[in-house]
């Protein structure tokens, strides 16, 4: 449970700051805890709804990100574990743009956005936090979306949880033919 708390009740000068505790997140800063091996890898191998799968494709797929810019922010990944663009075939670009397509659709249905970030960071270097299994970011935009959070507190507000967005995005998903 998240939980805001004033700085004013603890000891010590006051310094106007609020605290927002998601104790919950510890799951991801902590090593041990994390699940050893590709997360991309992992991840098909589960339940859409464990593995916050949102649609399935035969060379690709899409997932929710656990690290959200913002509410909706999806990654299109082809199922071959493979670091960098250059390296998919021909079939799995295809897909992994199609499906691009598609989530932008679904997103803007069923999310009412009006516009999106997409990107590809390859390499540890370039940004990317899982460098070994290519990914595309799909992040929904909406007008005035970004607020004093990110930038003061280090800390992204986000209004739905990541199953209920997962659940919601599966539902407005197109019928594979």
């Amino acid at each position: 449970m998240v939980d805001a708390e004033s700085s004013d009740q603890f000891a010590g000068d006051f310094d106007g700051m609020g605290r927002l505790w998601t104790p919950h997140r510890m799951a991801y800063l902590n090593k041990e805890a994390q699940t050893p091996g590709c997360p991309f890898c992992t991840a098909p191998k589960r339940s859409d709804e464990e593995g916050l799968i949102v649609a399935r494709g035969k060379t690709a797929y899409v997932i929710m990100n656990l690290y959200p810019y913002n509410s909706g922010h999806l990654m299109v990944c082809p199922d071959r574990h493979i670091a960098t663009y250059d390296l998919a075939t021909a079939e799995e670009v295809a897909e992994m743009g199609l499906l691009s397509q598609i989530a932008m659709r679904v997103l803007t249905q069923a999310t009412g956005c009006s516009g999106f970030n997409l990107g590809m960071n390859q390499g540890e270097v370039a940004g990317a936090g899982i460098a070994d299994h290519l990914h595309q970011h799909i992040v929904p935009r909406w007008q005035n979306d970004a607020n004093f959070f990110p930038i003061i507190a280090q800390t992204k507000a986000l209004p739905r949880l990541l199953g209920e967005m997962r659940d919601l995005l599966a539902e407005h998903w197109p019928a594979q033919s």
